[in-house]
């Protein structure tokens, strides 16, 4: 049975005959059954039985179940009703809007709105950059998706997507103070999204691209890049490859070894590990394999995807052809951006002495960590669950931060190492172990470090649209 998680956190109204021992009852019953219990809290009390709220924490929907019956086996005890802490968060959704400006009487509506407003509409038609200075589009990200590559769902529709999203937009907003707001689009033409992007571009100081499938992702977000004048990131690409080049230079450093010398061999080629195996190679990593279903990508194939044509002429240069479990024997890293349990403890047994491990398929990696701990150094994965987890939480916020902060027109790749850095640095000297390569999402000074790393990367870069008097940061 999967480990018990938040993610399947319950709460069972139970009616049980009143006694000294009734929530030690219910708690044991709980435990023996598998789940992780949270907390119990007496609702009702009444002189021949009570009603306690039972919390905890469970693997799965059936074994939810297998929960209430142990509760229900208890002689003189009814479960009442499951109540999904999960679904509850969501209802309403995640997030909403509020004024930033009092609206107190006649003269505040005055300035917010008619007749003032009108000074300020002249002001930037005849400006345009001052929509930057004096609307939202200062701290604003639009998180844009299609719905065709939601987390490990695939292709579940736009409405479906939008959980997702606005959980995506609050976590702009509780880690980088960026209001951002969920934008699901109902098609999957490539053309009609980049057009309705581009439509609405005015309001936005950012574009976050979110959750849409390979290939087409890499066209979108290349003709926006090109076609507008603020910064656009898809964030399943780059904001994965951020944190796992984070990761990867403290790991290094557990290890002893240096990124220009070691072995690297990435399974998976789609957004993730294209743009992880690209910032690799702009970092002097120069032996990479990477892998797909059928096996390594090398030059001795033509693809028709220019993605893959890419990755094929860019690294292998030994002409490697076999498989992913043949491309491990003797490398010095494994980075995993693909599907669960494609390795076994012997094949990383095969890797090089103080091997490290990168399993980040999610939610069941490439191999299960514990067992990949058994023969490698280092290991990190994509779940809350073990150590050294790699979560784009760690970047995206601050890099948005500092991309608006700097009013950068566009994200380059000095940017994104500039982030990867900031984010290693947070751990510090005397911090650093093979279980702890990574800060928390929960570190307060990762997102401001992250911000000011690019806003200085931006602002050397000229990457900028603002004028060097206006340097107040967008959420002051």
């Amino acid at each position: 049975m999967a480990t018990p998680s938040p993610g399947y956190s319950m709460i069972l109204r139970v009616q049980a005959p009143a006694g000294v021992t009734v929530t030690s009852e219910l708690a044991a019953a709980a435990a023996r059954a598998g789940a992780a219990v949270t907390a119990l809290d007496i609702v009702e009390s009444h002189p021949g039985h009570v009603v306690v709220d039972v919390s905890c924490n469970v693997s799965d929907a059936s074994h939810r179940e297998e929960v209430r019956e142990a509760l229900d086996a208890i002689d003189g005890v009814e479960v009442r009703k499951i109540s999904d802490r999960t679904f509850l968060i969501h209802l309403g959704g995640k997030i909403e809007v509020t004024p930033r400006v009092s609206l107190r009487n006649r003269d505040d509506l005055s300035r917010a709105y008619t007749p003032g407003v009108a000074r300020v509409c002249t002001a930037i038609a005849e400006n345009p950059d001052d929509a930057r200075r004096l609307t939202i589009k200062r701290n604003t990200v639009a998180v844009v998706t299609d719905g065709t590559a939601v987390l490990g769902l695939g292709d579940i529709g736009p409405a479906a997507a939008l959980p997702v999203m606005e959980g995506k937009a609050a976590l702009f907003k509780a880690f980088g103070d960026v209001d951002a707001w969920p934008v699901c689009l109902d098609t999957k033409d490539t053309d009609e999204i980049v057009r309705i992007v581009k439509a609405m571009a005015p309001v936005y100081g950012g574009i976050n691209l979110e959750d849409i499938a390979a290939p087409r992702c890499f066209e979108i977000e290349a003709r926006l890049r090109e076609e507008l004048d603020i910064p656009v990131f898809h964030d399943d690409q780059h904001g994965t490859a951020v944190v796992a080049l984070a990761a990867l230079y403290n790991a290094l450093r557990v290890v002893g070894k240096r990124l220009e010398d070691v072995r690297i061999v990435v399974s998976g080629v789609g957004a993730a590990g294209h743009a992880i195996i690209q910032l690799l190679t702009a970092n002097g990593a120069g032996n990479i394999v990477a892998c797909s279903r059928k096996g390594a990508i090398h030059r001795g194939e033509r693809y028709t995807d220019a993605h893959r044509q890419w990755i094929a002429e860019h690294t292998n240069e030994d002409g490697f052809a076999g498989t992913l479990r043949e491309a491990v024997v003797g490398a010095d890293v494994f980075i995993g951006v693909s599907a669960p349990d494609l390795l076994e403890q012997a094949d990383i047994a095969a890797m090089n002495e103080r091997a490290v491990v990168f399993a980040m398929a999610n939610p069941d990696p490439e191999i299960e960590p514990g067992a990949a701990a058994e023969h490698a150094e280092v290991v990190a994965t994509g779940r809350s669950d073990f150590p050294n987890q790699i979560n784009n939480v760690l970047a995206f916020p601050g890099l948005f931060r500092g991309l608006l902060d700097a009013g950068a027109t566009d994200i380059t790749t000095d940017m994104l190492v500039a982030a990867a850095r900031a984010i290693a640095d947070c751990v510090a000297g005397d911090e650093l172990n093979a279980s702890y390569i990574v800060p928390s999402v929960f570190d307060p000074a990762v997102a401001p470090a992250v911000a000011e790393a690019v806003r200085a990367s931006a602002e050397a870069a000229g990457a900028t649209v603002r004028a060097a008097a206006d340097r107040a940061p967008a959420h002051a």
